[in-house]
């Protein structure tokens, strides 16, 4: 089944660039266009698009704000989020909004369709840059609150092997590198990644990242380590 994405971004070339390269795959359709935050918000409702990619910097309500209003819908939409500027503030912000992925409007083809796949299939996907800031952040202590809304006593609802997966993903290992670490089955490893995601009502991993640094479960490695 062909994959429905919805275009949006305020400059009309780029717009039709990363349509047109969309179009051109098998597997997915460009079910729409948006030039502004309020068309997004408008589009997501009406067409019901699997994935949206969406520009960060658009007049009037930004893309920040309507992934904010999309992502909390009920079957929302998953976000990538794709911008010109690799600021600290539009990487958490979008994360705190609840884009599922982050990437930087000068990636290669082949890097922004997988970027899509991968968030449609209820994983995430950050800019390396990205990748390497938000985890010197909460190096630097900086982190903390990027998660708000879920406290240590949510976590009680969680197994012990739940909470033990919950590092292991915070940790970068994937669900084959998980179920190697266990001992268990990538399908076991799917139901548990899917329900600390449903207890914690998070979106995905890039959330369950963020938490699992905020709440301690998982550190960054010292330089060098």
């Amino acid at each position: 089944m062909s994959l429905g994405v919805l275009v949006v971004d305020d400059q009309g070339v780029v717009r039709a660039g990363f349509a047109a390269v969309i179009d051109a795959e098998d597997d997915m359709t460009v079910v729409g266009e948006g030039a502004d935050g309020a068309t997004a918000v408008r589009l997501a409702e009406e067409l019901a698009p699997d994935v949206i990619v969406m520009d960060v910097r658009m007049p009037g309500l930004d893309g920040i704000a309507a992934t904010r209003i999309i992502t909390a819908r009920p079957d929302a939409p998953r976000v990538l989020v794709l911008t010109t500027f690799d600021l600290d503030a539009y990487v958490f912000d979008a994360l705190r909004a609840g884009a599922s992925g982050f990437l930087l409007k000068d990636v290669q083809p082949a890097e922004l369709l997988n970027g899509i796949r991968v968030v449609a299939a209820g994983e995430s996907v950050l800019a390396p840059s990205a990748t390497r800031r938000l985890i010197g952040h909460y190096a630097s202590g900086a982190g903390a609150g990027i998660q708000a809304g879920v406290g240590v006593r949510e976590l009680d609802g969680l197994t012990g092997r739940e909470r033990f997966v919950l590092t292991l993903v915070a940790a970068g290992l994937n669900n084959m590198e998980i179920a190697a670490e266990l001992g268990i089955t990538v399908g076991t490893v799917k139901s548990h990644v899917n329900a600390l995601l449903r207890k914690l009502e998070l979106r995905d991993r890039v959330q369950a990242t963020i938490l699992a640094y905020d709440l301690g479960l998982a550190r960054p490695n010292p330089p060098g380590a």
